[in-house]
């Protein structure tokens, strides 16, 4: 359930403290919480003037993006690299392993 008070105060500690969101954001694609994300990126999304203003900068359709964070949003890769560019992030692929450990599993 959504808590909006609480989206409130996120949305305000991520204004104040941006590498916190940004430190927040890679925990949660390291655990693999979707739900976990969409709920992160709809207060950081509130954090930066609102979902509107976001979709705007993200060229998205301002009803698409409120789908697309709500609970059973599913987002496309294209849509969260263009709601992560218009927050001034992006995805990034790291190795969970040393270089070569990910060498030996490719070969």
């Amino acid at each position: 359930m959504r808590d909006r008070a609480h989206d409130t105060a996120m949305a305000e500690v991520f204004r104040n403290d941006p590498n916190y969101a940004i430190e927040l954001l890679n925990s949660i694609l390291e655990d693999g919480e979707q739900g976990e994300l969409l709920i992160v990126l709809r207060q950081m999304a509130e954090a930066l003037g609102g979902v509107r203003k976001v979709a705007k900068s993200a060229e998205l359709n301002p009803n698409q993006l409120y789908r697309t964070l709500s609970e059973s949003g599913n987002p496309e890769v294209r849509s969260l690299t263009a709601i992560l560019r218009a927050m001034g992030l992006r995805l990034a692929i790291q190795p969970i392993h040393t270089t070569s450990t990910v060498t030996q599993r490719i070969i």
